[in-house]
């Protein structure tokens, strides 16, 4: 079906985008996926095709175009399976934070550099001890005079091994009440004393991306390092959430339409009691289902796409789209793959790799049922 959402220049913007990842992109995922995290300069070659901040202010470099060229890049990266390169947390997760709430100096300094590539971003949010509960974080970020001092541990950040730039949730008011009133974002840059990368963390999917504890022990950056201002920074990642839970909306929909064309092709040439397994009914009526599933999860996530294109508040819908979506995606890859038999449990079958993949999305970002919480509270119940 065609997708009315997006226009020829849209268009004529993916296909530039596809053969730029063919080229640039594909032949280094399965080293990268070995090793357990991508390339930097592969980050730096994005960058100078212009494919990282499509939407981001063209005063830095940006592309000052729509969120639907940033939507365009994540679907094509999900589709490739390139989860190596977390694109949608350095573009259109952290970026925005930088553009919306930084100053000046701060936009100039960092917001350029990773357009260009140069510094990958990260966002801590995430604690041994804390999840969901980001206003009960335990990172504390002290002023002393000219600078904060942080100290704290964070947990399953994703690009925390290659990050230049991480955006520190911390608390600068641990006395606040309510709690969420003492929380404040802060600039870490890779290099400061006192900021310690931990293990990239071994994983049960998403092989190549690099996720990481990381450490901060006195650390000490300048007070103008402070992203927007002191005691603002829980309402920042609120207004900030809609957008990336859209983003997982995005890839989990590419990701269910590349495993379910992959077990298309498979049960058409796969064989048994002497015909293709795609001509048993059973596997018809599987894949039907699925397939009707696929088209109603993109027309819904189209739906949010546009509307968030417009400046629609959508918190709820964005909610119901995160925790459906990745809900199909774990049980299209889990049908698909028992439809794969045997050979799907194999490694050399990336219906294998959809279905460890797909296990975190239900997960991050606010885990599904937090997003049934959101969704019960918008309709006025509790």
């Amino acid at each position: 079906m065609q997708r009315d959402i997006f226009s020829d220049e849209h268009e004529h913007f993916r296909a530039e985008f596809r053969r730029f990842a063919e080229s640039e992109i594909v032949p280094h995922l399965a080293a990268w996926n070995e090793a357990g995290v991508s390339d930097k300069a592969a980050w730096r070659k994005m960058g100078e095709a212009g494919f990282l901040g499509t939407n981001a202010p063209e005063q830095y470099g940006g592309g000052g175009v729509d969120f639907l060229f940033d939507a365009v890049v994540m679907e094509e990266l999900a589709y490739i399976r390139a989860h190596a390169l977390q694109v949608s947390v350095h573009s259109q997760i952290c970026m925005p934070y930088l553009a919306t709430y930084g100053s000046d100096a701060q936009r100039e300094k960092y917001l350029t550099a990773a357009i260009r590539g140069e510094c990958v971003l990260a966002i801590a949010m995430t604690e041994p001890g804390t999840g969901s509960d980001l206003a009960n974080v335990q990172t504390r970020a002290i002023r002393d005079g000219d600078e904060y001092v942080i100290n704290g541990t964070k947990t399953f950040i994703s690009n925390g091994q290659n990050c230049g730039l991480v955006i520190v949730v911390a608390k600068t008011d641990p006395d606040a009440s309510p709690p969420h009133k003492g929380v404040s974002l802060i600039l870490v840059e890779g290099d400061a004393p006192g900021f310690e990368r931990g293990r990239n963390l071994s994983k049960l999917g998403l092989k190549g991306q690099d996720t990481s504890e990381l450490f901060f022990n006195d650390c000490r950056v300048p007070a103008e390092n402070l992203l927007g201002q002191e005691g603002q920074g829980f309402k920042m990642l609120m207004e900030k959430l809609q957008q990336e839970r859209l983003c997982i909306g995005v890839g989990s929909m590419a990701s269910c339409r590349r495993s379910l064309d992959d077990t298309l092709d498979y049960v058409k040439e796969r064989k048994a009691f002497g015909k293709p397994i795609g001509e048993f009914q059973n596997t018809q009526f599987k894949l039907a289902e699925l397939a009707s599933q696929v088209e109603i999860g993109q027309a819904f996530v189209d739906k949010l796409l546009a509307a968030h294109v417009r400046g629609e508040e959508i918190v709820s819908e964005v909610s119901m789209a995160k925790w459906w979506t990745t809900d199909l995606q774990k049980k299209l890859s889990a049908e698909c793959l028992q439809l794969f038999g045997g050979y799907g449990f194999m490694d050399e079958y990336p219906i294998s790799q959809d279905y460890a993949d797909a296990a975190v999305q239900s997960i991050y970002a606010g885990t599904n049922e937090i997003m049934k919480v959101i969704i019960a509270r918008k309709l006025g119940l509790g």
